[in-house]
């Protein structure tokens, strides 16, 4: 489904739509560059409807929820624009800057909620067994998405101590040199999707490697790569992506390993606390 196909059922449907529904689709129509870039509480605000009402219009039009929905009016624009370009149509420069403190945290709470109920828990349970069968587990990780990929990287190695971060671009081939078919590779990627990702996911399926994706959408360039595929909403009103999801994925995915192997890890982090102690880590 492309971005016209939104405005086609807004136009099939309308007839249909309650008064709410109405003013959503107005909306949408009066403002297809700045509209699609609007979180669901955004959108609820500037149609004067509940955010309850814009969700569920959604799903009126046949869509799996609003990130769905969202995704697909942004396709057409977003792949063409720069981060100046997002920056431009998300920012009113009449909004004062301690509203954004609320406004954001509103949104990540939006975001969280998007992602638990398009997480499928047998999804996410299998990617589990898939990182505790891996004789080595490689997590991808670029440029903004770094951050992620050092927090899953530090507590994995910590208690598993078979985890590697791959995020320097020229390093990859060094990395990767020896990898097999009983390693893991871990991949974050979110709009704008950088190339580099997408080819080092690529190589080591060819390579035989098994692959967990964390992306926010079921069409990034990222999914076919993925043995399991694990979708986080990153959206927010500004020209940064919302990391609080895919964080809480990554939470819930060292929460999980480390209760499977729970007698294993509790041996280590007691080995760990003895070693923190000799050498005066924390602070008293």
């Amino acid at each position: 489904m492309l971005n016209n196909d939104v405005y086609r059922r807004i136009s099939e449907l309308r007839e249909k739509m309650s008064k709410s529904q109405k003013k959503i689709a107005s909306y949408l129509v009066q403002h297809p560059d700045t509209a699609p870039f609007l979180t669901a509480s955004k959108l609820a605000k500037q149609a004067t409807v509940g955010e309850a009402t814009v969700i569920r219009f959604a799903v009126f039009l046949g869509y799996q929820g609003y990130p769905d929905m969202q995704r697909h009016l942004q396709e057409a624009l977003q792949q063409k624009m720069t981060s100046a370009e997002v920056f431009a149509r998300t920012t009113d420069r009449d909004e004062q800057p301690a509203h954004a403190i609320e406004e954001i945290l509103t949104d990540d709470i939006t975001n969280l909620r998007a992602t638990l109920q398009q997480i499928e828990p047998e999804e996410f349970e299998r990617a589990v067994e898939r990182m505790m069968g891996a004789k080595r587990i490689y997590v991808v990780a670029y440029r903004s998405a770094a951050s992620l990929g050092q927090f899953l990287t530090f507590y994995l190695d910590l208690v598993l101590q078979n985890t590697e971060l791959v995020e320097q671009a020229d390093g990859v081939s060094e990395h990767l040199l020896d990898i097999t078919e009983d390693d893991l590779v871990i991949g974050f990627g979110f709009a704008r999707y950088t190339k580099r990702t997408v080819e080092v996911l690529k190589y080591v399926k060819q390579r035989g490697a098994n692959t967990i994706v964390i992306t926010d959408h079921a069409l990034s360039p990222l999914v076919p790569y993925g043995d399991h595929v694990l979708l986080a909403a990153t959206e927010i009103n500004s020209f940064i992506d919302s990391f609080a999801a895919p964080h809480s994925i990554a939470s819930a995915l060292i929460t999980a390993v480390t209760r499977s192997e729970h007698k294993k890890v509790q041996l280590r982090l007691q080995q760990l606390e003895e070693l923190w102690v000799s050498f005066d880590v924390f602070y008293e």
